[in-house]
């Protein structure tokens, strides 16, 4: 049993990696279609503040994917590792046709799947969901809102001065945007990995609660303590992972859905990470994949309306729509596989 918890946490890991495989597009996009950095010294940017992350934010977003969306009583390992399996399933997908769909909606999604898959629709707790679906429309809209925003803003700012000088100083400028992107990304998404590690953790504590060496440190009292070696372990993975990149869903994102120019790439990239750490700050686990391609809709739009390739747009829409309910079935489908090969088990 410990052993396979093990390996059902270093598959979390691998997941938490193709997380940041999957969505470095949300961070380097922009600041590569842009072309202020090449496609490698950007994943490098990227992933050095996804890590960062882990010493300025909270453990709320954890918490919540720890147990504030299934009942505790329902997880178990084979829960866990069909959540995962149906989630890394679904992204796999998504990127080998180049949709940038929510990693973190197919981890939530794939968690509830398998927990109904067991334990029927009692399993789930309204409460933290309910906010999670708000979130799933408010984020894009908050993210075009405010890229929208910023973009007239700069607009009215700089209105006087010549194009080519804006050029210049936003071009240094969306190295800090990128920066600040890169850390609500970590900031967010690696906690939905931690929350779900923890909560394997604290439903089989009593096999760990009196072992000694390595083993001791995997006890957790309950599912909203997040040790410190998991925090470590997510935010690596997940800077790992985009250091590695995904260049299908950075083509997209950068240049598919509206041409930027470096002001757009700023204003795009600042009004996601604000939106994104504020959802961060009240524990609420949001898509930064649905935020940054809101906020650069928004960027495309104020040039005008047919400046946003709204059929790409609307691909992307699909996507998000599909990816809770598809990685639900995919996760309950891994869940019954499971379940039959280790009856008896657990």
């Amino acid at each position: 049993m410990i052993t396979y918890i093990l390996v059902i946490i270093a598959i979390a890991f691998i997941f938490d990696f193709s997380n940041g495989f999957h969505d470095s597009a949300n961070s380097i996009a922009t600041v590569v279609g842009t072309r202020v950095l090449k496609p490698l010294p950007a994943v490098l940017w990227a992933a050095a503040f996804n890590f960062l992350a882990a010493f300025l934010v909270g453990t709320k977003v954890a918490q919540t994917m720890g147990k504030g969306m299934i009942d505790i009583t329902v997880v178990d390992p084979n829960v866990v590792l069909g959540a995962l399996l149906g989630a890394i399933g679904w992204n796999l997908i998504t990127w080998y046709y180049g949709l940038p769909s929510s990693s973190s909606h197919a981890l939530i999604g794939g968690f509830g799947g398998a927990a109904v898959a067991k334990a029927g629709f009692g399993a789930i707790i309204a409460s933290g969901w309910t906010k999670t679906i708000v979130f799933i429309v408010l984020s894009p809209v908050i993210g075009l809102i405010l890229g929208f925003s910023l973009m007239v803003a700069v607009y009215w700012i700089f209105h006087r001065t010549p194009p080519g000088k804006v050029d210049r100083v936003f071009r240094v400028a969306q190295l800090g945007s990128a920066a600040f992107f890169s850390l609500s990304h970590g900031a967010n998404d690696a906690q939905k990995t931690m929350g779900i590690i923890v909560g394997l953790l604290a439903s089989s504590n009593a096999l760990f609660a009196h072992q000694a060496g390595m083993l001791h440190h995997l006890y957790v009292p309950a599912a909203d303590h997040i040790p410190y070696w998991v925090e470590i372990c997510a935010y690596t993975a997940i800077a790992l992972g985009t250091a590695f990149g995904g260049w299908r869903i950075v083509h997209t994102m950068g240049s598919r859905i509206t041409k930027l120019r470096p002001v757009g790439g700023f204003c795009a990239e600042t009004g996601g990470a604000l939106s994104i750490l504020l959802a961060t700050k009240f524990g609420i686990p949001v898509s930064t994949t649905h935020t940054i391609t809101g906020a650069i809709m928004g960027v495309g739009a104020t040039t005008r309306l047919s400046a946003v390739r709204w059929g790409v747009a609307g691909r992307i829409v699909w996507a998000w729509i599909l990816t809770i309910p598809a990685a639900a079935i995919m996760s309950a489908i891994c869940w019954l596989i499971l379940h039959q090969v280790t009856r008896g088990v657990f």
